[in-house]
């Protein structure tokens, strides 16, 4: 008797890839349109209005035009290089031509939107590629393995303060500066000593990711996401700072209890990990500790593993003071690379070695980077993302305020599902969305929230964003993520539904 083969969830690229194919056959069905754009032309001193056929014209830089174009920003944010996107024109959609593709055509979108999807994001699969190279050098000195040997002395029986301070420092991170892609650097150093305390490599995952997905959803004062939308809404990004706090408490909180109760699981039994499997898997064993090696921390070690540390102290200084993106913060670990070369002790052949098996350990991880931007590219390239904003801004105007906020809040979760940037989702839906507030009679800083919290909080699931690319660096498929988080996600939406309903009724 054949024994049944076991399903296998597919990998992460042919999940891409599967959403890729339904996103581009719903374009033959969503109709193509485009709203007439604002944008501030510094060198001129004035707007640029672009329609829905790509034509230009120019109007003086006041704030009277802002006035004729229904749009409540102040003069200043375009002036003073704010609000730095082309701002949606309110009441302006126009349905366009469907661009004529054909089998052929299809085709050929379906490729070159993987190419160029590889393209717009090489500074991050660079980046990816240098952080393993570096990590490759550490790990062939002994540092790691040494260091967090030593670590693991500290941590019996204080295991639950690493997810607590992890998780809270990066949720800090994302909700003040946006901390995002930036993370992935620290999935080589923390997975070991995750294994190390007793958990398993989804127990990082989770510490790490909902650091980050959490923390950037319930924003305070993140750049990227709750100023931009602010200004564009029209309200300073102070409006509505207390309930955002509370939000952040209360929702990072949420997340930590959730990832504790099941780390503490894992850590007395293992068999209760969803990842048993990937446990044992080959992939692993860059992040496993060999207990039985020589415990000697030498101080050259010691050195090398202040000098990988400075790196990221470096790194989140530059990214939240500096304004840093990756090209700058590869720089920084390129310069590490190039101090570890002096202070190792390796041979130059070693050194060499250890860099691009490293970097090539990783490569699987950058291609994912590179390969989920092409879902974004079709969405621009057939024009529907304005189709789509258009009909649930029709849809949602004519409700009361709490039946409006509840839906406006799934609303945000869809188009964050299509639109992967949260400075483009604000631009584009914030000149529309937010003079709907006011009628219906609810608090502008109000929408900048069912903004905040719904394209931040489906970013716990969507392919099309980063989770895939952190499931990639530990080797987990995305289905033993969806069994682990769905609980957490329900839980999170109703409190984000009773926190929202409670301001509509309060404010």
């Amino acid at each position: 008797m054949k024994e049944k083969k076991k399903f296998q969830f597919p990998t992460a690229y042919t999940v891409i890839i599967i959403v890729l194919l339904l996103v581009q056959a719903l374009t033959f069905v969503i109709p193509s349109g485009k709203y007439s754009t604002l944008s501030y032309n510094d060198s001129k001193d004035e707007f640029v209005i672009t329609d829905s056929k790509d034509k230009t014209t120019s109007e003086p830089a006041t704030q009277e035009v802002l006035k004729k174009y229904k749009i409540n920003i102040s003069i200043d944010k375009f002036k003073d290089g704010t609000l730095y996107k082309p701002v949606a024109i309110p009441d302006s959609y126009k349905e366009i031509p469907k661009p004529k593709r054909g089998v052929v055509g299809t085709v050929l979108q379906f490729l070159n939107s993987q190419v160029q999807g590889l393209l717009d994001s090489v500074d991050i699969m660079v980046f990816i590629l240098v952080i393993g190279g570096v990590l490759g050098v550490v790990n062939s000195t002994g540092a790691m393995n040494a260091g967090i040997l030593r670590l693991s002395e500290k941590l019996d029986g204080k295991q639950k303060w690493l997810i607590i301070i992890i998780m809270g420092l990066i949720a800090l991170g994302g909700s003040t500066f946006g901390l995002a892609e930036e993370t992935l650097a620290f999935y080589p150093i923390l997975v070991p000593i995750f294994l190390i305390a007793g958990y398993d490599t989804l127990t990082a995952v989770a510490t790490i990711y909902l650091g980050s997905a959490i923390g950037s959803m319930s924003s305070t004062i993140n750049p990227f996401s709750t100023v931009i939308a602010s200004n564009a809404a029209g309200i300073s990004f102070t409006d509505g700072m207390p309930v955002r706090v509370i939000m952040w408490v209360l929702s990072v909180g949420l997340s930590m209890f959730y990832t504790i109760r099941y780390a503490e699981r894992v850590r007395k039994n293992p068999s209760e990990s969803l990842v048993v499997e990937e446990m044992n898997d080959k992939n692993l064993e860059q992040f496993k500790i060999d207990k039985d090696k020589d415990g000697k921390f030498t101080l050259r070690q010691k050195i090398t593993l202040l000098i990988f540390a400075g790196g990221f102290l470096v790194m989140i200084y530059g990214v939240q003071q500096l304004g840093w993106y990756f090209t700058e913060i590869t720089v920084v670990f390129l310069a590490v690379l190039y101090i570890l070369a002096l202070t190792s002790g390796l041979k130059e052949t070693v050194f060499v070695d250890s860099f691009v098996t490293g970097a090539g350990e990783l490569l699987g991880v950058a291609f994912t980077v590179g390969i989920a931007r092409s879902v974004g590219i079709v969405m621009e390239t057939s024009f529907v993302s304005d189709t789509i904003m258009n009909f649930f801004s029709n849809l949602i105007s004519d409700m009361n305020n709490v039946l409006f906020i509840i839906v406006l809040f799934f609303v945000y979760c869809i188009l964050g599902l299509f639109i992967q940037s949260s400075s483009g989702l604000a631009v584009l839906s914030m000149p529309i969305m937010a003079p709907l507030a006011d009628v219906v009679g609810i608090d502008r800083s109000i929408i900048i929230n069912a903004y905040n919290w719904g394209q931040g909080l489906i970013g716990l699931i969507a392919p099309t964003g980063l989770i895939l690319v952190s499931l990639a660096m530990v080797n987990i498929g995305f289905d033993k993520w969806l069994k682990f988080v769905m609980k957490l996600l329900v839980m999170t939406v109703i409190l984000i539904l009773i926190v929202l309903v409670a301001s509509v009724l309060i404010l």
